[in-house]
Protein backbone atom coordinates (compact mmCIF):
# COMPACT_ATOMS: atom_id res chain seq x y z
CA UNK A 1 0.00 0.00 0.00
CA UNK A 2 2.09 3.07 -1.46
CA UNK A 3 0.51 5.79 0.81
CA UNK A 4 2.13 3.99 4.19
CA UNK A 5 4.86 4.38 2.74
CA UNK A 6 4.72 7.72 1.75
CA UNK A 7 3.42 8.67 5.29
CA UNK A 8 6.46 7.43 6.41
CA UNK A 9 8.57 8.75 3.47
CA UNK A 10 6.92 12.64 4.27
CA UNK A 11 8.33 12.25 8.03
CA UNK A 12 11.94 10.86 6.53
CA UNK A 13 12.04 13.80 4.47
CA UNK A 14 10.98 16.71 7.16
CA UNK A 15 13.67 14.75 9.48
CA UNK A 16 11.06 13.60 12.09
CA UNK A 17 11.69 10.13 12.08
CA UNK A 18 15.32 8.23 11.03
CA UNK A 19 16.39 6.31 8.51
CA UNK A 20 15.79 3.12 11.01
CA UNK A 21 12.81 4.10 12.64
CA UNK A 22 11.13 4.77 8.69
CA UNK A 23 13.06 0.61 7.92
CA UNK A 24 11.81 -0.25 11.18
CA UNK A 25 7.60 1.14 10.56
CA UNK A 26 8.19 0.10 6.99
CA UNK A 27 8.68 -3.89 7.62
CA UNK A 28 6.34 -4.64 10.57
CA UNK A 29 3.24 -2.48 8.70
CA UNK A 30 4.36 -5.11 6.12
CA UNK A 31 3.82 -7.78 8.76
CA UNK A 32 0.99 -7.04 10.78
CA UNK A 33 -0.76 -4.97 8.07
CA UNK A 34 -1.57 -1.95 10.40
CA UNK A 35 -1.28 1.52 8.92
CA UNK A 36 2.06 3.26 8.69
CA UNK A 37 0.08 6.43 11.21
CA UNK A 38 -1.10 4.20 13.70
CA UNK A 39 2.61 2.91 13.99
CA UNK A 40 3.83 6.09 14.14
CA UNK A 41 1.44 7.53 16.70
CA UNK A 42 1.57 3.71 19.11
CA UNK A 43 5.55 4.62 18.58
CA UNK A 44 5.63 8.09 19.95
CA UNK A 45 8.47 8.65 17.47
CA UNK A 46 6.70 11.68 15.67
CA UNK A 47 4.59 14.13 17.66
CA UNK A 48 0.63 14.45 17.02
CA UNK A 49 1.38 17.98 15.32
CA UNK A 50 4.18 16.69 12.71
CA UNK A 51 2.04 13.72 11.95
CA UNK A 52 -0.96 15.92 11.07
CA UNK A 53 1.29 17.80 8.70
CA UNK A 54 2.96 14.78 7.10
CA UNK A 55 -1.43 13.43 6.76
CA UNK A 56 -1.90 17.39 4.93
CA UNK A 57 0.68 16.89 2.51
CA UNK A 58 0.08 13.54 1.59
CA UNK A 59 -3.94 14.57 1.20
CA UNK A 60 -3.46 17.63 -0.48
CA UNK A 61 -5.86 18.89 2.32
CA UNK A 62 -5.12 22.57 4.18
CA UNK A 63 -3.45 22.35 7.40
CA UNK A 64 -5.13 24.75 10.11
CA UNK A 65 -3.50 26.15 13.50
CA UNK A 66 -6.52 26.24 15.65
CA UNK A 67 -4.45 27.86 18.22
CA UNK A 68 -3.92 31.27 15.76
CA UNK A 69 -6.59 31.12 13.39
CA UNK A 70 -9.94 33.14 15.47
CA UNK A 71 -13.46 31.24 15.29
CA UNK A 72 -16.23 32.82 13.27
CA UNK A 73 -19.59 32.83 15.98
CA UNK A 74 -21.55 33.07 13.01
CA UNK A 75 -19.69 29.91 11.71
CA UNK A 76 -20.58 27.88 14.81
CA UNK A 77 -24.50 28.53 14.70
CA UNK A 78 -24.61 26.09 11.92
CA UNK A 79 -22.79 23.05 13.84
CA UNK A 80 -24.71 21.92 17.20
CA UNK A 81 -21.70 21.02 19.88
CA UNK A 82 -23.07 18.02 20.46
CA UNK A 83 -22.26 16.90 16.54
CA UNK A 84 -18.92 18.31 16.64
CA UNK A 85 -17.85 16.53 19.77
CA UNK A 86 -19.11 13.33 17.97
CA UNK A 87 -17.39 13.49 14.97
CA UNK A 88 -14.24 15.24 15.96
CA UNK A 89 -14.73 18.66 14.11
CA UNK A 90 -15.05 22.56 14.80
CA UNK A 91 -16.48 24.98 11.98
CA UNK A 92 -14.27 28.37 12.17
CA UNK A 93 -15.42 30.31 9.23
CA UNK A 94 -18.29 31.20 7.14
CA UNK A 95 -18.27 33.28 3.38
CA UNK A 96 -21.70 34.43 3.22
CA UNK A 97 -21.11 35.32 -0.28
CA UNK A 98 -20.05 31.71 -1.05
CA UNK A 99 -21.99 30.02 1.04
CA UNK A 100 -18.65 28.32 2.05
CA UNK A 101 -18.12 26.92 5.44
CA UNK A 102 -15.10 26.18 6.64
CA UNK A 103 -14.27 23.14 8.94
CA UNK A 104 -11.57 21.55 10.69
CA UNK A 105 -11.51 17.99 10.90
CA UNK A 106 -9.08 15.20 12.08
CA UNK A 107 -9.80 12.91 9.75
CA UNK A 108 -10.58 15.27 6.39
CA UNK A 109 -11.17 11.56 4.70
CA UNK A 110 -14.55 10.70 6.73
CA UNK A 111 -16.90 11.35 3.65
CA UNK A 112 -20.18 10.42 6.27
CA UNK A 113 -18.83 13.03 8.14
CA UNK A 114 -18.55 15.67 5.50
CA UNK A 115 -21.74 14.42 3.75
CA UNK A 116 -23.50 15.32 7.29
CA UNK A 117 -22.09 18.70 8.03
CA UNK A 118 -23.15 20.18 4.57
CA UNK A 119 -26.96 18.67 5.03
CA UNK A 120 -26.97 20.21 8.45
CA UNK A 121 -25.21 23.69 7.65
CA UNK A 122 -26.73 24.02 3.73
CA UNK A 123 -23.48 25.27 3.25
CA UNK A 124 -20.69 24.26 0.30
CA UNK A 125 -17.77 22.70 3.12
CA UNK A 126 -14.09 23.43 2.81
CA UNK A 127 -12.43 20.72 4.76
CA UNK A 128 -9.23 21.84 6.62
CA UNK A 129 -7.12 19.07 9.07
CA UNK A 130 -5.96 19.93 12.54
CA UNK A 131 -4.75 17.88 15.14
CA UNK A 132 -7.47 16.24 17.83
CA UNK A 133 -6.33 17.49 21.03
CA UNK A 134 -6.64 21.09 19.19
CA UNK A 135 -9.89 20.57 17.80
CA UNK A 136 -11.37 19.38 21.17
CA UNK A 137 -9.73 21.96 23.01
CA UNK A 138 -11.37 24.93 19.96
CA UNK A 139 -14.82 22.93 20.30
CA UNK A 140 -14.65 23.71 24.08
CA UNK A 141 -13.52 26.55 24.56
CA UNK A 142 -15.31 28.37 21.40
CA UNK A 143 -18.95 26.87 22.08
CA UNK A 144 -18.48 28.06 25.78
CA UNK A 145 -17.91 31.44 25.20
CA UNK A 146 -19.66 30.98 21.83
CA UNK A 147 -21.43 34.68 20.41
CA UNK A 148 -23.70 33.29 17.81
CA UNK A 149 -27.02 34.31 18.91
CA UNK A 150 -25.41 37.79 19.81
CA UNK A 151 -24.34 37.93 15.96
CA UNK A 152 -26.91 36.49 14.67
CA UNK A 153 -29.45 39.49 16.27
CA UNK A 154 -26.73 42.08 15.61
CA UNK A 155 -26.95 41.09 11.85
CA UNK A 156 -30.84 41.39 12.29
CA UNK A 157 -30.44 44.99 13.76
CA UNK A 158 -27.34 45.80 10.91
CA UNK A 159 -30.14 44.29 7.91
CA UNK A 160 -30.53 46.51 5.55
CA UNK A 161 -34.11 45.61 4.93
CA UNK A 162 -34.71 46.59 8.41
CA UNK A 163 -36.63 50.21 8.18
CA UNK A 164 -35.14 51.94 11.40
CA UNK A 165 -34.28 55.17 11.49
CA UNK A 166 -32.16 55.97 14.40
CA UNK A 167 -32.00 59.84 15.84
CA UNK A 168 -28.03 60.36 16.56
CA UNK A 169 -29.07 61.39 19.56
CA UNK A 170 -30.60 58.67 20.30
CA UNK A 171 -27.59 56.45 18.89
CA UNK A 172 -26.02 55.86 22.23
CA UNK A 173 -29.28 54.04 23.84
CA UNK A 174 -29.49 51.89 20.91
CA UNK A 175 -25.81 50.59 21.19
CA UNK A 176 -26.26 49.94 24.75
CA UNK A 177 -28.74 47.51 23.82
CA UNK A 178 -27.95 43.38 23.65
CA UNK A 179 -26.20 41.87 21.83
CA UNK A 180 -24.10 44.20 20.83
CA UNK A 181 -23.17 45.11 24.42
CA UNK A 182 -22.68 41.47 25.32
CA UNK A 183 -20.73 40.94 22.29
CA UNK A 184 -17.88 43.81 23.81
CA UNK A 185 -18.45 42.44 27.37
CA UNK A 186 -17.23 39.20 26.35
CA UNK A 187 -14.52 40.41 24.06
CA UNK A 188 -13.21 42.04 27.66
CA UNK A 189 -13.91 39.34 29.29
CA UNK A 190 -11.80 36.83 27.42
CA UNK A 191 -8.85 39.26 26.95
CA UNK A 192 -8.83 39.37 31.27
CA UNK A 193 -9.15 35.86 31.49
CA UNK A 194 -6.37 35.04 28.39
CA UNK A 195 -3.86 37.61 30.72
CA UNK A 196 -4.03 40.27 27.57
CA UNK A 197 -2.39 43.46 27.55
CA UNK A 198 -4.20 44.76 24.56
CA UNK A 199 -7.03 44.01 22.15
CA UNK A 200 -6.88 45.00 18.43
CA UNK A 201 -10.32 45.40 16.46
CA UNK A 202 -9.12 45.30 12.47
CA UNK A 203 -11.66 45.98 10.02
CA UNK A 204 -10.95 43.96 6.71
CA UNK A 205 -12.87 44.18 3.43
CA UNK A 206 -15.22 41.15 3.89
CA UNK A 207 -15.37 40.97 8.12
CA UNK A 208 -13.97 42.03 11.42
CA UNK A 209 -11.22 40.47 13.09
CA UNK A 210 -10.33 40.50 16.93
CA UNK A 211 -6.71 40.21 18.26
CA UNK A 212 -5.27 39.55 21.83
CA UNK A 213 -1.25 40.54 22.43
CA UNK A 214 -0.57 37.46 24.91
CA UNK A 215 2.93 37.27 26.26
CA UNK A 216 3.69 39.85 24.00
CA UNK A 217 2.95 38.13 20.70
CA UNK A 218 -0.58 38.80 19.28
CA UNK A 219 -2.76 35.85 18.61
CA UNK A 220 -6.09 35.73 16.59
CA UNK A 221 -9.23 34.68 18.45
CA UNK A 222 -12.41 35.68 16.72
CA UNK A 223 -13.79 36.51 13.42
CA UNK A 224 -17.32 38.63 13.34
CA UNK A 225 -19.23 39.57 10.34
CA UNK A 226 -17.89 43.28 8.65
CA UNK A 227 -21.81 44.39 9.25
CA UNK A 228 -21.38 44.42 12.92
CA UNK A 229 -18.27 46.73 12.76
CA UNK A 230 -20.07 49.97 12.90
CA UNK A 231 -21.92 49.58 16.28
CA UNK A 232 -19.07 47.48 17.95
CA UNK A 233 -17.15 50.33 17.15
CA UNK A 234 -19.89 52.37 18.72
CA UNK A 235 -20.06 51.23 21.94
CA UNK A 236 -16.84 51.23 22.62
CA UNK A 237 -16.57 54.90 21.51
CA UNK A 238 -19.54 55.40 24.16
CA UNK A 239 -17.69 53.99 27.03
CA UNK A 240 -14.36 55.69 26.22
CA UNK A 241 -16.38 59.51 26.07
CA UNK A 242 -15.12 59.63 22.30
CA UNK A 243 -17.30 61.20 19.50
CA UNK A 244 -19.54 58.30 17.84
CA UNK A 245 -19.69 60.48 14.71
CA UNK A 246 -16.22 61.38 14.10
CA UNK A 247 -14.84 58.52 11.81
CA UNK A 248 -12.46 60.43 9.75
CA UNK A 249 -9.94 61.51 12.44
CA UNK A 250 -7.85 59.23 15.07
CA UNK A 251 -9.34 59.65 18.52
CA UNK A 252 -8.23 57.97 22.48
CA UNK A 253 -10.34 57.34 25.31
CA UNK A 254 -10.74 55.31 28.08
CA UNK A 255 -13.06 53.59 30.50
CA UNK A 256 -12.82 51.14 33.45
CA UNK A 257 -14.39 47.29 32.97
CA UNK A 258 -15.00 44.86 35.90
CA UNK A 259 -15.42 41.04 35.91
CA UNK A 260 -14.83 38.60 38.45
CA UNK A 261 -13.93 41.00 41.48
CA UNK A 262 -11.18 41.74 39.04
CA UNK A 263 -11.14 46.03 37.63
CA UNK A 264 -9.11 46.77 34.64
CA UNK A 265 -8.81 50.46 33.11
CA UNK A 266 -8.89 50.10 29.53
CA UNK A 267 -6.72 53.54 27.24
CA UNK A 268 -8.52 53.16 24.44
CA UNK A 269 -7.21 54.47 20.50
CA UNK A 270 -9.56 54.47 17.44
CA UNK A 271 -7.63 54.72 13.57
CA UNK A 272 -9.39 55.44 10.62
CA UNK A 273 -8.09 52.66 7.81
CA UNK A 274 -9.71 51.97 3.93
CA UNK A 275 -12.02 49.78 5.76
CA UNK A 276 -13.04 51.54 8.66
CA UNK A 277 -12.23 52.04 12.18
CA UNK A 278 -9.26 50.48 13.73
CA UNK A 279 -10.05 50.14 18.04
CA UNK A 280 -7.01 49.45 20.24
CA UNK A 281 -7.68 49.05 23.65
CA UNK A 282 -4.62 48.57 26.27
CA UNK A 283 -5.51 46.60 29.54
CA UNK A 284 -3.97 48.06 32.79
CA UNK A 285 -4.62 45.97 35.96
CA UNK A 286 -5.82 48.20 38.79
CA UNK A 287 -5.40 45.49 41.70
CA UNK A 288 -1.81 44.00 40.00
CA UNK A 289 0.60 44.31 42.22
CA UNK A 290 4.31 45.56 41.28
CA UNK A 291 6.73 43.05 40.92
CA UNK A 292 10.08 43.18 42.73
CA UNK A 293 13.55 43.42 40.55
CA UNK A 294 14.20 39.51 41.10
CA UNK A 295 10.77 38.35 40.32
CA UNK A 296 11.07 40.70 36.58
CA UNK A 297 14.30 38.29 35.92
CA UNK A 298 17.27 40.45 37.76
CA UNK A 299 19.39 38.77 39.11
CA UNK A 300 23.63 38.14 40.07
CA UNK A 301 25.74 41.31 39.23
CA UNK A 302 22.88 43.34 37.32
CA UNK A 303 20.77 43.04 40.25
CA UNK A 304 23.61 44.58 42.66
CA UNK A 305 24.83 47.45 40.54
CA UNK A 306 21.29 48.63 40.23
CA UNK A 307 20.46 48.31 43.37
CA UNK A 308 23.49 49.86 44.78
CA UNK A 309 22.70 53.11 41.86
CA UNK A 310 18.88 52.82 43.85
CA UNK A 311 20.78 53.69 47.37
CA UNK A 312 22.79 56.79 46.04
CA UNK A 313 21.49 59.92 47.43
CA UNK A 314 21.61 61.92 43.54
CA UNK A 315 22.38 61.21 39.87
CA UNK A 316 20.43 59.84 36.84
CA UNK A 317 19.36 56.26 36.07
CA UNK A 318 18.05 55.25 32.70
CA UNK A 319 15.88 52.50 31.97
CA UNK A 320 16.17 51.38 27.98
CA UNK A 321 14.68 49.85 25.03
CA UNK A 322 11.88 49.58 22.73
CA UNK A 323 8.26 50.21 23.22
CA UNK A 324 6.68 47.46 25.07
CA UNK A 325 10.13 46.46 26.27
CA UNK A 326 8.72 46.65 30.55
CA UNK A 327 10.44 49.86 30.76
CA UNK A 328 7.68 51.43 33.04
CA UNK A 329 7.50 48.15 35.13
CA UNK A 330 11.05 48.31 36.00
CA UNK A 331 10.84 51.90 37.24
CA UNK A 332 7.72 51.19 38.98
CA UNK A 333 9.75 48.41 40.53
CA UNK A 334 12.29 50.41 41.53
CA UNK A 335 10.10 53.22 42.96
CA UNK A 336 7.94 50.91 45.01
CA UNK A 337 11.00 49.42 46.20
CA UNK A 338 12.35 53.08 47.62
CA UNK A 339 9.18 54.93 48.36
CA UNK A 340 8.77 55.41 52.19
CA UNK A 341 7.13 58.38 53.96
CA UNK A 342 10.76 60.01 54.65
CA UNK A 343 11.25 61.03 50.96
CA UNK A 344 9.26 62.81 48.15
CA UNK A 345 8.40 61.15 45.14
CA UNK A 346 7.38 62.95 42.11
CA UNK A 347 6.48 61.28 38.82
CA UNK A 348 5.27 62.87 35.00
CA UNK A 349 4.04 60.28 33.10
CA UNK A 350 2.05 59.94 29.45
CA UNK A 351 0.23 57.91 30.59
CA UNK A 352 -0.20 57.06 34.12
CA UNK A 353 -0.24 53.27 34.00
CA UNK A 354 0.20 52.06 37.60
CA UNK A 355 -1.41 54.20 40.63
CA UNK A 356 1.24 53.57 43.53
CA UNK A 357 0.59 54.98 46.84
CA UNK A 358 2.66 57.34 48.41
CA UNK A 359 3.84 58.94 44.74
CA UNK A 360 2.62 61.95 43.87
CA UNK A 361 1.38 61.50 39.68
CA UNK A 362 1.49 63.80 37.35
CA UNK A 363 -0.33 63.05 33.99
CA UNK A 364 1.22 65.07 30.74
CA UNK A 365 -0.67 67.20 29.00
CA UNK A 366 0.77 69.10 25.94
CA UNK A 367 -3.04 70.81 24.86
CA UNK A 368 -3.27 72.77 28.54
CA UNK A 369 1.03 72.97 28.15
CA UNK A 370 1.73 70.19 30.44
CA UNK A 371 4.97 68.25 29.03
CA UNK A 372 7.62 66.10 30.47
CA UNK A 373 10.00 69.27 30.34
CA UNK A 374 7.39 71.82 31.96
CA UNK A 375 6.38 69.62 34.66
CA UNK A 376 10.10 68.60 35.46
CA UNK A 377 10.84 72.25 35.85
CA UNK A 378 7.58 72.53 38.25
CA UNK A 379 8.81 69.65 40.34
CA UNK A 380 11.95 71.52 41.10
CA UNK A 381 9.80 73.65 43.57
CA UNK A 382 8.06 70.88 44.96
CA UNK A 383 11.17 69.67 47.44
CA UNK A 384 11.42 66.46 45.49
CA UNK A 385 13.96 63.80 46.75
CA UNK A 386 13.19 61.51 43.60
CA UNK A 387 12.00 62.41 40.34
CA UNK A 388 10.58 60.29 37.70
CA UNK A 389 10.18 61.36 33.89
CA UNK A 390 8.18 58.78 31.87
CA UNK A 391 10.73 59.14 29.10
CA UNK A 392 13.98 61.73 27.85
CA UNK A 393 12.44 62.93 24.37
CA UNK A 394 13.94 66.46 23.59
CA UNK A 395 17.03 68.29 24.72
CA UNK A 396 14.94 70.53 27.03
CA UNK A 397 14.34 67.39 29.04
CA UNK A 398 17.67 66.22 28.55
CA UNK A 399 19.22 69.19 30.69
CA UNK A 400 16.54 69.36 33.58
CA UNK A 401 17.39 66.28 33.81
CA UNK A 402 20.60 66.35 34.42
CA UNK A 403 19.95 69.68 36.44
CA UNK A 404 17.64 68.09 39.01
CA UNK A 405 20.34 65.28 39.59
CA UNK A 406 23.39 67.68 39.90
CA UNK A 407 21.26 69.98 42.30
CA UNK A 408 21.07 66.80 44.73
CA UNK A 409 17.98 64.99 43.12
CA UNK A 410 17.88 61.32 42.08
CA UNK A 411 16.22 61.33 38.32
CA UNK A 412 14.57 58.20 37.09
CA UNK A 413 13.93 58.19 33.36
CA UNK A 414 13.57 56.06 29.58
CA UNK A 415 14.90 56.32 26.68
CA UNK A 416 14.77 54.82 23.49
CA UNK A 417 17.85 52.51 22.65
CA UNK A 418 18.76 49.38 21.76
CA UNK A 419 21.31 48.94 24.48
CA UNK A 420 23.01 50.22 27.40
CA UNK A 421 25.77 51.62 25.74
CA UNK A 422 24.07 53.10 23.28
CA UNK A 423 22.43 55.43 25.56
CA UNK A 424 25.47 57.96 26.67
CA UNK A 425 26.18 58.59 22.99
CA UNK A 426 22.28 59.17 22.51
CA UNK A 427 22.14 62.25 25.07
CA UNK A 428 25.56 63.81 24.08
CA UNK A 429 23.22 63.81 20.34
CA UNK A 430 20.46 65.54 22.10
CA UNK A 431 22.96 68.03 23.24
CA UNK A 432 23.84 67.24 26.89
CA UNK A 433 27.33 68.50 27.84
CA UNK A 434 29.83 65.59 28.22
CA UNK A 435 31.28 66.76 31.53
CA UNK A 436 27.88 67.38 33.17
CA UNK A 437 26.37 64.04 31.52
CA UNK A 438 29.86 61.99 32.92
CA UNK A 439 29.02 63.48 36.34
CA UNK A 440 25.34 62.78 36.28
CA UNK A 441 24.75 59.80 35.04
CA UNK A 442 24.96 57.10 37.63
CA UNK A 443 23.61 53.96 35.76
CA UNK A 444 21.74 52.64 32.67
CA UNK A 445 19.91 49.59 32.38
CA UNK A 446 18.62 47.94 28.94
CA UNK A 447 15.68 45.29 28.40
CA UNK A 448 13.42 43.25 26.57
CA UNK A 449 10.75 40.90 27.92
CA UNK A 450 10.85 36.90 26.52
CA UNK A 451 7.82 34.51 27.12
CA UNK A 452 8.78 31.79 30.03
CA UNK A 453 8.38 27.94 28.63
CA UNK A 454 5.31 26.61 29.80
CA UNK A 455 5.75 24.81 33.30
CA UNK A 456 3.03 22.31 32.38
CA UNK A 457 4.22 20.77 29.07
CA UNK A 458 8.24 21.81 29.39
CA UNK A 459 10.53 18.96 28.02
CA UNK A 460 14.40 18.77 27.50
CA UNK A 461 16.21 18.33 24.58
CA UNK A 462 19.20 18.03 22.89
CA UNK A 463 20.07 20.87 21.64
CA UNK A 464 22.04 21.38 17.40
CA UNK A 465 26.02 21.34 17.36
CA UNK A 466 25.35 24.56 15.89
CA UNK A 467 22.83 26.10 18.85
CA UNK A 468 25.41 24.65 21.19
CA UNK A 469 28.62 26.52 19.43
CA UNK A 470 26.32 29.75 19.61
CA UNK A 471 25.70 29.55 22.76
CA UNK A 472 29.57 28.82 23.84
CA UNK A 473 30.47 31.51 21.78
CA UNK A 474 28.19 34.39 23.63
CA UNK A 475 28.43 33.12 27.03
CA UNK A 476 32.57 32.71 26.80
CA UNK A 477 33.69 32.30 30.84
CA UNK A 478 30.33 32.60 31.75
CA UNK A 479 29.69 29.27 31.41
CA UNK A 480 31.24 26.46 33.53
CA UNK A 481 33.50 24.13 31.27
CA UNK A 482 31.86 21.60 32.19
CA UNK A 483 28.12 22.58 32.24
CA UNK A 484 26.45 19.97 29.81
CA UNK A 485 24.06 22.27 27.41
CA UNK A 486 20.39 21.29 27.41
CA UNK A 487 17.81 23.37 26.08
CA UNK A 488 13.79 23.25 27.44
CA UNK A 489 10.85 23.87 25.06
CA UNK A 490 7.05 23.63 25.32
CA UNK A 491 5.00 20.67 23.81
CA UNK A 492 1.73 22.63 24.10
CA UNK A 493 -0.93 21.95 26.53
CA UNK A 494 -3.73 23.47 27.73
CA UNK A 495 -2.36 25.99 30.16
CA UNK A 496 -0.39 27.64 27.21
CA UNK A 497 -3.50 27.62 24.77
CA UNK A 498 -0.71 25.50 22.36
CA UNK A 499 1.65 27.86 22.51
CA UNK A 500 4.57 26.47 24.49
CA UNK A 501 4.95 29.76 26.45
CA UNK A 502 3.24 31.06 29.78
CA UNK A 503 3.78 34.28 31.19
CA UNK A 504 7.35 35.86 30.64
CA UNK A 505 10.75 37.37 32.33
CA UNK A 506 13.32 40.26 31.23
CA UNK A 507 16.40 40.22 30.15
CA UNK A 508 18.79 43.01 31.22
CA UNK A 509 22.27 44.32 30.84
CA UNK A 510 23.30 46.97 33.76
CA UNK A 511 25.80 49.14 32.81
CA UNK A 512 27.17 51.17 36.48
CA UNK A 513 28.87 54.31 34.92
CA UNK A 514 32.41 54.13 36.85
CA UNK A 515 35.42 56.37 36.45
CA UNK A 516 36.41 54.38 33.00
CA UNK A 517 33.03 54.83 32.03
CA UNK A 518 33.16 58.77 32.62
CA UNK A 519 35.93 59.03 30.79
CA UNK A 520 34.91 57.87 27.85
CA UNK A 521 32.01 60.22 27.90
CA UNK A 522 34.67 63.19 28.11
CA UNK A 523 35.93 61.83 24.95
CA UNK A 524 32.88 61.48 23.10
CA UNK A 525 33.33 57.53 22.77
CA UNK A 526 31.26 55.62 20.77
CA UNK A 527 28.84 52.62 21.98
CA UNK A 528 30.99 50.05 20.98
CA UNK A 529 33.89 51.13 22.86
CA UNK A 530 31.42 51.89 26.38
CA UNK A 531 30.18 48.57 25.99
CA UNK A 532 33.80 46.61 25.44
CA UNK A 533 34.95 48.65 28.86
CA UNK A 534 31.68 48.16 30.80
CA UNK A 535 32.30 44.39 29.62
CA UNK A 536 36.20 44.00 31.00
CA UNK A 537 34.15 45.60 34.04
CA UNK A 538 32.19 42.56 34.49
CA UNK A 539 28.98 43.53 32.51
CA UNK A 540 26.74 40.75 31.44
CA UNK A 541 25.37 41.78 28.22
CA UNK A 542 21.69 41.29 27.12
CA UNK A 543 22.13 38.31 24.41
CA UNK A 544 24.24 36.80 27.38
CA UNK A 545 21.53 37.06 30.07
CA UNK A 546 19.41 35.58 27.55
CA UNK A 547 21.40 33.09 26.80
CA UNK A 548 22.12 32.10 30.56
CA UNK A 549 18.25 31.72 30.74
CA UNK A 550 18.17 29.58 28.22
CA UNK A 551 20.78 27.36 29.81
CA UNK A 552 18.50 27.13 32.61
CA UNK A 553 15.29 26.31 31.50
CA UNK A 554 13.59 29.77 31.73
CA UNK A 555 12.83 30.70 27.85
CA UNK A 556 14.16 29.27 24.41
CA UNK A 557 17.29 30.47 22.31
CA UNK A 558 14.36 31.33 19.20
CA UNK A 559 12.61 33.72 22.36
CA UNK A 560 15.81 35.29 22.48
CA UNK A 561 16.87 35.92 19.33
CA UNK A 562 13.53 37.44 18.76
CA UNK A 563 13.52 40.42 21.12
CA UNK A 564 17.51 40.52 21.32
CA UNK A 565 19.29 39.98 17.97
CA UNK A 566 20.76 43.16 16.28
Amino acid sequence: MPEKNNLAQILLDKGKISNEDFERIRLESLTSGKLVDELVAASGLASEEDLVLAKSELYGVPYINLSEKGVSPEALQFIPRGVAERFLLIPFNYDRKANELSLAMTNPLDLESIEFAEKKSKARVKVFIAPQSKIERAIVERYSQSLSAEVTAALKEAAPSVKKVVNIKNLGEVIREAPIAKIVATILEFAMRARASDIHIEPWEDRTRVRYRIDGVLQEKLVLPKKVHESLISRIKILSDMKIDEKRVPQDGRFNFRADEEEVDLRVSSLPTVHGEKMVMRLLKKSGSIPTLPELGLRGQALKSLEESILRPHGIILVCGPTGSGKTTTLYSVLSKINTSKVNVVAIEDPVEYQIVGINQVQVNPLAGLTFATGLRSFLRQDPNIIMVGEIRDRETTDLAIQASLTGHLVFSTLHTKSASQALPRLLDMGAEPFLLASSMTCIVAQRICRRVCLECKKEFEPSLEAVADVKDVLGKLLPEDKKITFVKGEGCEACNSTGYLGRVGIFEVLPVTEKIARLILERAPAIDIEKQASEEGMITMKQDGYLKVTEGVTTIEEVLRVAQD
